[in-house]
This record gives C-alpha cells, sequence and structure tokens, in this order.
C-alpha cells in the first residue's frame, strides 16, 4: 500500500492538471483614443467566448502610442488613427504588415448658440479646440483642413490644445470651446456638443485607422486570434454602432 499512495497521488495530480482549464493568456491593444468604447464592446465579447483570455487595453493619442511601444511598452496590436504612426513604427520594424481597419469623418461639434454651419463661421468664434497635431491625428486632419481653407491666421490665436480627441471632445461638452474638431464617432454621443457640420472631405486626407501586430506578438495566436476576430462581422457591426465606416 505504501508504494501505490505516491503513484495514486500522482495520478490524481496529473487528472487535475488535466481537467484544469488552460489560460490562452494575455493581449495588449495599444488603440487610438476615439475607438475606446467599440474596443471596450469588442474586447467583452470576446473575452465571454474565450473566459481563458484577458484583453488590457491601453488608449491614448496614435503619437503617443507609438512613443510606448518605441520604449518597450508591452503591446501585441496597434491600432493608429492615421498611416503616419503605423509607418513610424514600421520604419523601425516593431510592427507587422498592416491593413485598414475602419475608416472616420472629421467634424466640428459644439454647444454653442452661435451660428455654425461651416469653415467659414470659425473665425467668428473665440476658443476652438483640437488634437496635438504633433501626436493627435485628429489634431493633424484639423490642421490641414484649416490650412486649405485659408484660416490659419484667422484662427491661429483660438485654438486650445488637447492632448487627444476625447480630450477636445469634453471641452465642447462642458462649454470650455465654443466646439472642437473630432471624429464623428466621438460626436454623435455627445450629451451637450453636437455635430455642428462636418469638415469637407477634400479639406484633409480620408481617416484611416490601420491595425498590425507587434513585432513581439508576430506568432502569438492568442493576438493574431484578437486581431482576425476584429475584422469578423460581431466586431464590425459593434464599429458601425459607433460611427465607424468601411
Amino acid at each position: 500500500m505504501k508504494n501505490l499512495l505516491p503513484r495514486t497521488v500522482s495520478s490524481l495530480v496529473v487528472l487535475l492538471l488535466l481537467a484544469t482549464p488552460v489560460l490562452a493568456g494575455e493581449i495588449n491593444i495599444s488603440a487610438a483614443a476615439s475607438l475606446k468604447e467599440a474596443v471596450n464592446e469588442i474586447a467583452d465579447g470576446y473575452t465571454r467566448k474565450h473566459p481563458g483570455t484577458r484583453i488590457v487595453r491601453n488608449y491614448g493619442a496614435s503619437g503617443t502610442l507609438a512613443k510606448q511601444i518605441e520604449s518597450g511598452a508591452p503591446a501585441d496590436i496597434f491600432i493608429s488613427a492615421n498611416e503616419e504612426w503605423m509607418s513610424y513604427l514600421k520604419e523601425r520594424k516593431l510592427v507587422s504588415s498592416s491593413e485598414p481597419l475602419a475608416y472616420n469623418i472629421l467634424v466640428f461639434a459644439g454647444s454653442t448658440t452661435r451660428k455654425v454651419t461651416g469653415m467659414h463661421d470659425l473665425a467668428a468664434l473665440d476658443r476652438i479646440a483640437l488634437g496635438s497635431p504633433k501626436s493627435v491625428p485628429a489634431g493633424e486632419y484639423a490642421t490641414e483642413a484649416i490650412s486649405k481653407a485659408g484660416l490659419t491666421q484667422q484662427l491661429g490665436g483660438k485654438l486650445v490644445f488637447a492632448k487627444d480627441v476625447r480630450e477636445s471632445m469634453m471641452y465642447a461638452e462642458r462649454g470650455e470651446v465654443d466646439g472642437a474638431f473630432v471624429y464623428r464617432s466621438d460626436a454623435q454621443f455627445g450629451k451637450r456638443a453636437r455635430i455642428l457640420f462636418t469638415v469637407p472631405q477634400q479639406l484633409y486626407p480620408r481617416v484611416t485607422y490601420p491595425i498590425a501586430l507587434t513585432a513581439s506578438a508576430v506568432g502569438k495566436g492568442e493576438a493574431a486570434s484578437f486581431l482576425r476576430y476584429l475584422k469578423q462581422p460581431e466586431a464590425v457591426s459593434v464599429l458601425k454602432k459607433y460611427g465607424f465606416s468601411f
């Protein structure tokens, strides 16, 4: 009996290990701030189907996220709000090949009672918010639109720069600015601020959200699986619900 006991214990341990579900692992995703609600909902749906997976989300300005990845911050998937910051990481061999995930539209939103129906009305406003064009794609798109509309000098002293597109929308919601350049996906759920006009597409490049696995995640099955899920009909329907287009 004494000799059989260790074998019995070993057999029980093996059975317990086989019966215990193996954790799929952790996925770190760095995504543009404008994707926050949509990616949260998609990630929650994915983890319900894959209970062993934990998805850690990091949202912010695309440029800030790219610099974090360059500095070694954990990231398996990167979703930028423009091609520029994805290219920045590609040049440094920090991401694999990318592809478009979704598209967006630049709008001007605010709660001002002044009549604002187009770019030509902005010169009459006092304060206008936009993301810092050095790191925030929405701010870069807005700056280009302002330049092409011939309003750079007229709006120069009126601009309030925010850390990301969500902060721009927050300023508009609080009435701290007359309005803000944000994406349609940010503005459509505003409580106080509403979309005052859509910025003409000819004034700025199409807002594209490229997605890629980071170099450290290539070969990581969990990350690749979630990236594929982001392009499935279930995830696409969520993105459409939040104002993104395809």
